[in-house]
């Protein structure tokens, strides 16, 4: 039986990710959980999964968990330290890191220090701090398992490979609910447009994503770093259908593709079960029904997000923290109703456009990049 942590469990990964647990109960076993402030969620999943330790994000919710949950008593911590404990717990062998942005980034370093594998789902961690988490990663002989779709594609389709023989990899958009959307249209659209994804069930953060193509842009920094690709060897194609993950081409021009329906729990159950698989209860796909595949070139001028990510990812240092950031304060500022959807990019080009980068080493440093970008941010809305 594998012992896990979750962090992020009330978050649409977690919620997959304990689904699958359920239908797997003599094969995994919850070890501990991390949330934010959704206490009632939480304390349904202690109940059932019962965990040995969980954390949450204030010594509020603390008490608040304390009292939802009655005589059942886990040990309860609460803060970054409070999840660095659950990614940490001795009995752990797997930490699915599924905290959004860059808060995920702490917690999953000290897992790898720690020697858990990582089944990750915070792609921020590899945008922020992408070398320090490699590095770690390797001194530490611990696998980073993708549980992002595309990359879990990649993964899969690298499998048994040389490196020397991939060409390129091509990760799959499906370009979101403003696909062909005019571009004076664009800027006009409202936070619950954003919010309406034509595929995937996803959180608020990354629903907006995805609309603005950062999502993307982030996938591609990540790319780099978990599969050793420059920036020029990882492609970008929209595929509305959201039926092909993501593939990899090689130096003989075959192209290999995972495909599978539009379903979170297929990626986090092979990540789960890896090096083997398990059912992971998601719709079958049946390629007669499926109809027309199409794929397009994505439109960097109405989307700049992904150029920019492109961008930072070439200019390397302290710029991929700080696109990251500067994007994490614009989304929760669009969502507030502060700026529009076009001043997304606005805010983080200019964000990038006045930082002066340097090249981090420790985990304070791309913290300290991380903070920086968001008190700009903040000032550039003012």
């Amino acid at each position: 039986m594998k012992s896990f942590s979750v962090l992020g469990s009330t978050g649409s990964i977690g919620v997959s990710t304990l689904d699958v647990v359920r239908q797997h109960p003599e094969r995994f076993r919850v070890a501990g959980l991390a949330a934010g402030n959704n206490i009632t969620l939480l304390a349904e999943q202690i109940r059932e999964f019962n965990p040995r330790i969980v954390s949450v994000r204030d010594e509020a919710s603390v008490e608040a968990l304390r009292s939802e949950l009655g005589d059942i008593r886990p040990e309860i911590l609460h803060g970054i330290e409070g999840a660095c404990a659950v990614a940490t717990a001795d009995e752990v062998e797997l930490v699915i890191s599924a905290i959004v942005g860059a808060a995920g980034l702490v917690p999953t370093v000290a897992a790898i220090k720690a020697k858990k594998h990582i089944g990750l789902a915070n792609k921020e961690t590899m945008v922020v701090a992408g070398r320090l988490v490699s590095d770690l990663a390797r001194e530490n002989g611990i696998e980073i398992l993708p549980v992002d779709s595309e990359h879990s594609a990649i993964f899969q389709s690298l499998a048994g490979q040389r490196h020397e023989d991939v060409l390129r990899v091509i990760l799959t958009a499906s370009g979101g609910p403003f696909l062909n959307t005019p571009a004076e249209e664009i800027r006009k659209v409202t936070p619950a447009q954003a919010l309406k994804h034509p595929k995937w069930n996803m959180g608020a953060k990354i629903s907006i994503d995805s609309a603005t193509l950062m999502n993307k842009g982030l996938e591609v920094i990540e790319a780099h770093w978990l599969f050793d690709m420059p920036a020029e060897k990882i492609g970008v194609v929209v595929h509305p259908q959201s039926i092909i993950h993501s593939m990899v081409e090689y130096i003989d021009g075959c192209v290999m593709a995972q495909l599978g329906m539009p379903d979170m729990r297929a990626p986090i159950a092979y990540a789960m079960a890896w090096p083997e698989r398990c059912p992971s209860g998601i719709a079958r796909l049946d390629l007669t029904r499926t109809g027309n595949l199409t794929f397009q070139e994505p439109d960097t001028e109405r989307f700049p997000c992904l150029q920019l990510a492109y961008d930072a990812l070439k200019a390397a240092r302290t710029y991929p923290a700080v696109l990251n950031a500067a994007n994490e304060i614009a989304v929760a500022a669009f969502l507030n109703g502060r700026i529009g959807f076009t001043g997304i990019p606005e805010l983080v080009e200019k964000t990038m456009q006045a930082h002066e980068a340097w090249t981090p080493v420790e985990l304070e440093e791309y913290l300290q990049a991380d903070q920086w970008a968001r008190r700009t941010a903040e000032q550039l809305i003012a």
